[in-house]
């Protein structure tokens, strides 16, 4: 029997072949179908029917990619050192009171700080993963580097408990003393979260934590240290990210330095050869504190013309897709196989600067998430009715 592509019957008969044969695939069921139909274009039809197949959809589910957004404003602008960071916590690491052969083994933590425009780090050890232990890791941080305009965290609850602290800081200065106010406004930190579960929001702190860990499990194994000895691993493994290449500093094939985050904190790398005293040296037109400043703004200059365009190169998320729709209902990603995910409803979108949806409000029968758009799976049967 020769069947129309496009046809109610044609539809129902495809959708009863796959329920009554347990949803085999688009192959074997075009092979079913064959025996007694001959459906015109039958390969695309059944692909399409397929698709919308809820079970199969269950089973197999797919996310939306957006599209790659605009780099943020902080990541191309000229301004100081850990101006503006990305902060995570990596361990644990597991370290002793003393050297004594039983002594107690407590885990510690590496916060890892990194600056946006430099790519630039600062470790600190975090004795336990507390909002005490983190705020007092935060002020060691900016009473060597400065205090920061902007911190980006994920929503890790020390990082959410600290960043009310600072809020509720800054309201009672607000309230009390207006000099106060004015001065703590000045330096006041604007505190940012990346939604539940979108680690790849933070990806460059995360690379920063996966590359300190790599070369502390090397490091270290299966030993405990003292706290001291974390301490200074951790200063090293600072030391050595802070040397990482950027760019190259000269075109000349006979220099072989190159521009590393730590021109900008010390005015060379961190891990460079000894250098010889010049100071004796004659400076023609230069004072000491000049040539100083042009070696930094000589940084500043290379870092726009040969490492900025670097950052313009997308190696992913490409090809634009649809955004979600309010009212949308969407399978929520999780540890669990796929055929347990709980069904949730779109109820509010949060779009970037570009308009693309990223990130969403989800209500679920356990309450309401905000989860990025690459979490969540919506159902075929939303897209059929469009």
């Amino acid at each position: 029997m020769l069947l129309p592509k496009k046809g109610n019957f044609t539809k129902a008969l495809i959708d009863y072949f796959h329920k009554i044969y347990l949803h085999v695939g688009p192959r074997t069921l075009h092979s079913l179908i064959n025996q007694k139909y001959w459906i015109i274009s039958a390969r695309s039809v059944i692909r399409s029917r397929f698709s919308k197949c809820l079970q199969c959809f269950k089973a197999t589910p797919t996310s939306l990619q957006p599209i790659m957004g605009n780099l943020p404003k902080f990541r191309l602008q000229d301004i100081h050192t850990f101006h503006t960071v990305g902060v995570d916590a990596g361990g644990p690491f597991y370290t002793k009171e003393s050297n004594r052969r039983n002594a107690k083994i407590s885990k510690s933590y590496l916060l890892l700080f990194v600056c946006f425009s430099t790519r630039a780090v600062h470790a600190e050890v975090l004795s336990a993963l507390t909002t005490e232990c983190f705020f007092a890791a935060f002020d060691r941080f900016t009473a060597r580097r400065g205090l920061c305009h902007t911190v980006v965290s994920d929503n890790g609850k020390n990082f959410v408990s600290a960043g009310k602290q600072l809020a509720e800081i800054n309201q009672f200065y607000k309230q009390n003393t207006d000099e106060i106010s004015t001065c703590f406004n000045n330096r006041r930190v604007n505190w940012k979260y990346n939604p539940p579960t979108g680690s790849h929001f933070g990806g460059m702190y995360e690379s920063g934590i996966k590359s300190a860990k790599q070369m502390l499990k090397r490091v270290i194994g299966t030993r405990s240290l003292s706290f001291e000895e974390l301490s200074t691993l951790f200063a090293r493994v600072e030391a050595v990210l802070n040397s990482r290449p950027l760019s190259s500093i000269s075109s000349d094939p006979s220099e072989y330095e190159a521009l590393t985050p730590g021109h900008f904190l010390v005015g060379r790398e961190l891990l460079a050869v000894p250098e010889y005293d010049l100071s004796d040296e004659p400076i023609h037109g230069l004072t000491r504190w000049q040539l100083v400043q042009q070696a930094s703004q000589r940084f500043w200059k290379l870092w726009k013309n040969d490492y900025l365009h670097t950052l313009q190169q997308r190696q992913k998320w490409l090809s634009k897709c649809r955004n979600l729709n309010v009212g949308e209902l969407v399978l929520i990603h999780s540890d669990a196989p796929p055929l347990q995910w709980s069904l949730g409803r779109v109820t509010e979108l949060h779009p970037g600067p570009d308009g693309v949806v990223r990130v969403v409000k989800v209500r679920t029968q356990n309450g309401e998430y905000t989860r990025p758009v690459v979490k969540l799976s919506p159902l075929p049967m939303e897209l059929d009715s469009d």
